[in-house]
């Protein structure tokens, strides 16, 4: 069976590494890249079934990377990570399309929790975006 790609855009190398590493364990295979110039050709290149993006990445806007995700011929479910997390930029990733939204510092366990509740979620590979639920919805808090 081949490996389910996600693509990891995050600028810090050590949260790469801990991302490969949790959704290496969930049996999906991460392509990593810390750019959002490259996260946006990844996306046209790559058969994914999930995006991962940090919200502010050294070249641009990590929210450019959901709506690209969302755009796709198959739309692409994300998740939005931040270290800034607020109502305020939860609610700007949640009306970019993102399915779900996690501020860190978080746990491996909330991490690969809300990866899988996304991946399982109906539609393609969890489009469209999650209800009420950890990191989701309006009235959510970000966890």
């Amino acid at each position: 069976m081949p490996h389910r790609r996600v693509l990891v855009v995050d600028d810090e190398p050590d949260f790469q590494v801990t991302y490969v590493r949790l959704l290496g364990r969930q049996g999906l295979r991460a392509i990593t890249t810390g750019s959002r110039h490259e996260g946006l050709a990844l996306i046209e290149r790559e058969a994914l079934v999930l995006v991962i993006s940090d919200l502010r990445l050294p070249d641009g806007d990590g929210l450019d990377v959901v709506r690209a995700a969302r755009r796709a011929p198959t739309p692409v479910p994300t998740i939005v990570i931040t270290g800034l997390g607020s109502e305020a930029s939860r609610l700007a990733a949640l009306s970019a399309g993102a399915s779900a939204y996690l501020a860190k510092p978080f746990s491996a366990a909330a991490f690969t929790s809300l990866v899988a509740q996304t991946l399982a979620s109906p539609g393609a590979g969890g489009w469209p975006p999650l209800g009420p639920g950890v990191g989701n919805g309006p009235r959510r808090p970000a966890v």
